[in-house]
């Protein structure tokens, strides 16, 4: 896990489904909103608020590109 602070941390370790998510971004560095549904195995939309959320609370980034959204750790 990169640099988070002790809150971010209680944060995810509480939450199965965001550790997953940010377990999943250690290993591949960057990855796509419709990877992560895969992962979960759920929609896109629920894999884009998943990481719209982390985003809000700063622990990833959205990179956005010509038809994609990619997504990695801050």
């Amino acid at each position: 896990m990169t640099s988070l602070s002790n809150i971010s941390r209680r944060i995810i370790m509480n939450d199965p489904i965001r550790r997953k998510i940010i377990s999943y971004l250690g290993k591949e560095k960057v990855i796509t909103s419709n990877e992560l549904a895969k992962v979960l195995s759920v929609s896109w939309n629920t894999s884009e608020k998943y990481l719209l959320e982390l985003a809000v609370e700063r622990l990833v980034v959205k990179i956005k590109k010509e038809g994609v959204n990619l997504w990695m750790l801050k």
